[in-house]
Order: C-alpha cells, then sequence, then structure tokens
C-alpha cells in the first residue's frame, strides 16, 4: 500500500471531478506555471489513490505540465459497483481513453502514467489506441503478473473481502504491519481504504495475479516509453524490469533510494526523472 506522507493537496492544485464519456472520477489538478509544455494523466496502483502523487504535483505544474492524478472507477473518490465484472481491465482501460480525450489535450496528446496495477491498466489502454497519448511511464510496473508472494497475499486479501466487512479486514491488515508501518498509518490511509469498492480490489487484484506478458505487443505500438523503478522492489524483481526496458527499447529510470513507490518514496528526483522524459520528446 502507497503511503503519501499528506492527502493535502498543494496550493497548485485543486480536487473536482471530471467529467467524461464514461461518467465522473475523482481528480486532482495541477495546472502548469508559465508555459505550456504539455499534459499528464497520472493513475494510480492497487489499493491506492490521486492522493499518491500529491509530491509530484507541484515540481511536474512548475516545469509546465497540467498534472491530472485520477482515482479509478471504484477507487476512494470515484464511483463504482459491487459487480465485479465492471472492474475487468479492458473496462478499467476504456475508463483512461475516456479520461485522456476529456483533458482536451489536443494534438500534444498526454503524457500517461501509470503505476503498478496503474501501469498495466495503462498499457492496456495503449494497445486499445495510441493515438491519445504522447507517451507512456511504466512507474514500477512489470511484464506480467505479480511475483508468487504477492499473488498468495492478493488471494489471501480477495478471500477475505468475500466474507468480511472492509474496516475487519483494515484491522487484520494492520495487525499484521511492522511497529513502524502502524505509527504511521493514519486516519487518510482508513478513510481511503474503507470508500474503495471491494468488488473493485478482488477483480484487480486477480489481474495482477494473472496478467499476461505483454510486451511485444506493446513496442509494435509505436509510443515513445519510459520504464521507471526504484532501487529495489518486492512486487516485481527490479532485473524483470530492467529486462522489460530493454525489451521496449525504453527510457529506463532508476530512482535511488526508493521501493515500490518512488513517487512517494523519493517524489523529487522521480519529478525531474519525469520532466526529463517528457521534455527530451
Amino acid at each position: 500500500m502507497s503511503r503519501p506522507h499528506t492527502f493535502t493537496p498543494p496550493p497548485c492544485a485543486h480536487a473536482h471531478r471530471l467529467r467524461t464519456a464514461r461518467g465522473d472520477f475523482a481528480v486532482l489538478d495541477a495546472p502548469p506555471s508559465g508555459a505550456v509544455r504539455g499534459t499528464a494523466l497520472l493513475l494510480p496502483g492497487y489499493t491506492g489513490s490521486k492522493e499518491d502523487f500529491v509530491a509530484l504535483l507541484e515540481p511536474l505544474s512548475a516545469a509546465g505540465y497540467r498534472t491530472v492524478a485520477v482515482d479509478g472507477r471504484g477507487q476512494y473518490e470515484s464511483e463504482g459497483t459491487d459487480r465485479q465484472e465492471t472492474y475487468e481491465q479492458v473496462e478499467l482501460a476504456c475508463d483512461v481513453l475516456a479520461q485522456a480525450a476529456a483533458l482536451e489535450a489536443g494534438e500534444g496528446g498526454v503524457h500517461l502514467l501509470g503505476h503498478s496495477l496503474g501501469g498495466q491498466i495503462a498499457r492496456a489502454a495503449v494497445l486499445l489506441d495510441a493515438s491519445p497519448f504522447r507517451s507512456l511511464t511504466l512507474m514500477s510496473s512489470g511484464p506480467a503478473e505479480v511475483v508468487e508472494a504477492q499473488q498468495l497475499k492478493v488471494k489471501m486479501l480477495g478471500d477475505a473481502l468475500a466474507t468480511l466487512t472492509m474496516a475487519q479486514v483494515w484491522d487484520a491488515m494492520r495487525a499484521f504491519d511492522p511497529p513502524e508501518d502502524a505509527a504511521t498509518d493514519g486516519e487518510d490511509l482508513r478513510r481511503r481504504w474503507l470508500r474503495h469498492r471491494p468488488a473493485q480490489l478482488i477483480a484487480t487484484g486477480r489481474q495482477l495475479a494473472t496478467e499476461p506478458d505483454r510486451v511485444a505487443e506493446l513496442a509494435a505500438a509505436g509510443l515513445p516509453l519510459h520504464v521507471l523503478s526504484g532501487e529495489r522492489d518486492d512486487v516485481w524483481p527490479v532485473p524483470l524490469i530492467d529486462e522489460m526496458a530493454t525489451r521496449l527499447d525504453a527510457r529506463r529510470t532508476r530512482i535511488a533510494g526508493a521501493e515500490h513507490s518512488p513517487n512517494t518514496d523519493r517524489p523529487q528526483e522521480t519529478a525531474a526523472a519525469l520532466v526529463a522524459f517528457w521534455d527530451g520528446l
């Protein structure tokens, strides 16, 4: 679970509902300061939310990029259903295409970024239709299914969600946290968890455990690609992410001192790497 240091957006950003052809989505929207260089759409990972990108909003805005971080359907402040079929990957990918269209980025297109699960949803959106996008950044997101230990965790969570309330599952998860994590878990994280739809977590967890390798398809899409991660990762091994970047002929960035969430572990360095990639295009 990503743990943003704050859920409060910086002064440059505002929270609103992005109206699209597939419904409204909760976003944090930071317009560019100074000359406009582009538009970026940021997709969070499993159990995450738009707040995972709070620390990126100000530096990306200052660099000239309108930056929009979104809650996917059934995540935190975006509405969802209790039917797992509404969270099939193709449905979530179509949501992303609708979000990109609603941003009206024009001929320049949208710089798409997906963290972890969000990276696989972003990849699926690009494979449906790459035309709305200027580039794709996969952040801490691997080529196929997550490692076996994570598959087991996802299955255990899905089984628990099928029989327990969200509050009961939260309490159970906290009981297994190391003391340093338990000490930093605040009411914001709990509130976010309680507002996720269980059906969304079950369906997307299943996707993480069964995702096929679609690297060759993405490489053939012809989009500028960036693979970014921390120097350690317990969801997809970093050497596997390195290999994926090579197969994609993508720009590769490792953020020193970061693990699975460089956006929260080292936000300034992560923002600088994103700006360097986007500016280079």
